[in-house]
């Protein structure tokens, strides 16, 4: 299964999102691979018997939302530079979505951009964050502040490489196939509420689903000036949870499942959503073991933490709020007594 990503606003940007089994990849030139020592240990072997090219190089870095900062990236930087890679080489993200963020972003950078090939191996990084063209770090103010959009040159989703992952990183990735239904498509949350997830062949359909959805978006707003941004559904609450944690109790996953039912209740209290389908989104988290509930021990310093979200402009929060199952709304004038009753 092929999907394009054509962007509409930038004719000359277009590659393919490819479902299949890894085919072989053949580059006229030098390749590093950059990795982690969790992913490297499964599936680094696989993946180099499918490369043929000049030179090829392992990049590792450590495995964890917490390295993914500025000092990783001048660490692959480094290596890059002592492997005299040019202009012309490639990179590989060869992980989930924080080796594919780092790398993409790394790409961006080395002598000025060069080209980089997305190979996501977590459900979370295959039905989103491989897919747009996202790219970034954290810094101690909050997630993916420092970045840029710089498309990969192809993206491979091979649902081989999700049989070694842990039931709680796989839980992570449905979080955001979830987020996709309630924001675009009723039917496809329907189907959702009944499907058996552990069926390889409807993964494999979900996967497709959740991939045509963000590709139809991207396609339309590949730099977040407007539909986009709804791919944030959960998010603003999430990367607020996440920064709290010190990134350490939450998978990115389960932050935002916890911050979809916080966008939820907001909704609910502006008419939005009934309660009814509150519910059912509640339950088809639970039934895949997230978690949907969060303490704030501090709703002053929750809410001040809102303004750091890169939606937000000009002292206004920017909410992206369901409306029903389905479709969605973007609203940035809600009156700070109402955000603030959903935080206690």
């Amino acid at each position: 299964m092929i999907i394009p990503i054509q962007l509409e606003n930038s004719g000359t940007v277009e590659y393919a999102v490819t479902i299949d089994r890894l085919p072989k990849l053949s580059f006229d030139t030098k390749v590093a691979i950059v990795t982690n020592p969790t992913v490297s240990a499964l599936h680094l072997e696989k993946l180099l018997s499918q490369i043929e090219c000049k030179e090829l190089h392992v990049v590792t870095v450590p495995d964890g939302e917490k390295y993914k900062n500025l000092d990783t990236v001048v660490d692959i930087l480094d290596e890059l530079f002592s492997k005299k890679l040019d202009r012309k080489s490639q990179l590989i993200a060869f992980g989930g979505g924080v080796i594919g963020d780092m790398t993409g972003f790394t790409a961006s950078l080395y002598q000025r951009g060069i080209g980089f090939i997305q190979i996501p191996t977590t459900l979370l990084s295959q039905v989103d964050a491989s897919v747009g063209g996202k790219t970034g770090v954290n810094n101690r103010f909050g997630k993916n502040l420092i970045g840029a959009f710089y498309q990969p040159k192809a993206v491979y989703i091979d649902t081989d490489f999700l049989d070694t992952l842990p039931k709680r990183e796989f839980s992570a990735g449905v979080a955001e196939i979830i987020k996709m239904a309630v924001m675009f498509d009723a039917d496809y949350f329907e189907y959702l509420e009944g499907a058996n997830l552990s069926d390889k062949s409807t993964l494999e359909k979900v996967i497709q689903r959740s991939v045509e959805l963000k590709a139809w978006v991207v396609n339309q707003d590949e730099k977040e000036a407007g539909i986009r941004a709804v791919l944030n559904y959960g998010h603003t609450f999430a990367h607020v949870i996440e920064n709290e944690t010190e990134y350490k109790k939450y998978l990115h996953g389960e932050a935002v499942a916890i911050g979809i039912v916080m966008a939820n209740r907001l909704a609910h209290e502006l008419g939005l959503m009934s309660v009814e389908q509150m519910d059912r989104v509640e339950a088809l988290l639970l039934k895949h073991s997230l978690p949907v509930e969060y303490e704030v021990k501090d709703i002053d310093a929750f809410y001040d933490k809102f303004f750091l979200d890169k939606k937000s402009a000009n002292d206004r929060i920017k909410f992206i709020l369901p409306n029903g199952i389905g479709a969605f709304e973007v609203r940035d004038d809600i009156d700070v007594d109402i955000i603030k009753r959903v935080l206690i």
